[in-house]
């Protein structure tokens, strides 16, 4: 079976409270766009499932959040054997757009179908808890609101139609250092989540744009968060109704609601950036 993996970026990104169990209690909108993975999954040919990418340091074996998604699964079903999965990758690792969840849903939703387990969306997504935080919503997609660990999800109206321009800098942010540097008491920045749900409800683009933040933003080291307002500052030079970073970084978006211009800031950062993508909300 072939299959897409839909990536993902935050509309918002909001962090609440430190959670007794370690854990940050975060709120976020999310959305999923057209930027995806392609997947391949057949009968293993061993006796244990393999992942293989086009990207050699990925893992290939249990590790591998596909083949982890494929034990879930099996798991949680009874039902399914070991498959190898292929994975044409196009979403950037580590760059805060979940491709390895996106991989991992994809996974999941595959199980299903091949196996005829008729499982519903929530129920995967369920399954899809124990894979990783993002999974559930990558099961999904759509538009969601996602809080707790963003496990929690609940459907929100769908962005209006708009054209994405997407851009990670050639570096990686570690997310546990992050949630390191995050004192909830000193965020003095959040996004206006509120506000943000209500203009999806509205279907006001620049409403939704006007208000996305993401508050990781405030806790980078100096050189990269520069980096990433130079980036912001180059689509909101192009048009762009509004910037911001997504997840834990470094990839950084734009809303424009005229193509050309989604096209043209493409055109600018790639004279600079390789991985930049022009994709929409799905």
């Amino acid at each position: 079976m072939e299959i897409s993996a839909n990536a993902k970026i935050n509309l918002t990104l909001d962090i609440l409270r430190r959670r007794e169990d370690g854990y940050h209690e975060l709120q976020m909108v999310m959305q999923a766009v057209s930027l995806a993975d392609q997947l391949t999954v057949v009968p293993a040919r061993g006796p244990e499932g393999t992942a293989s990418a086009d990207l050699h340091f990925l893992p290939t074996g249990g590790k591998n959040l596909a083949q982890m998604a494929a034990a879930a699964f099996r798991a949680a079903t009874g039902l399914g054997g070991q498959v190898d999965v292929t994975i044409q990758k196009r979403v950037p690792v580590c760059a805060g757009l979940a491709g390895g969840s996106a991989d991992a849903a994809a996974v999941l939703r595959a199980m299903d179908e091949l196996t005829g387990a008729g499982l519903s969306p929530v129920e995967l997504a369920k399954i899809g808890e124990g894979v990783g935080s993002d999974v559930p919503f990558c099961v999904l997609g759509g538009t969601a609101l996602a809080e707790g660990r963003g496990e929690r999800l609940t459907p929100l109206p769908p962005l209006p139609p708009c054209h994405i321009t997407i851009c990670k800098p050639p570096f990686s942010i570690s997310t546990p250092q992050l949630f390191s540097r995050v004192n909830v008491r000193k965020i003095v920045r959040r996004p206006d989540t509120a506000g943000t749900i209500a203009a999806l409800e509205a279907g006001d683009l620049a409403g939704v744009a006007r208000r996305m933040y993401n508050v990781f933003e405030d806790v980078l080291e100096p050189r990269r968060m520069a980096e990433i307002r130079e980036i912001e500052s180059a689509l909101i030079d192009c048009g762009a109704l509004g910037a911001s970073m997504s997840g834990s970084g470094p990839s950084v978006f734009g809303l424009f609601q005229d193509r050309r211009q989604a096209q043209d800031a493409c055109e600018r950062l790639k004279k600079s950036y390789r991985d930049v993508f022009l994709c929409q909300p799905v």
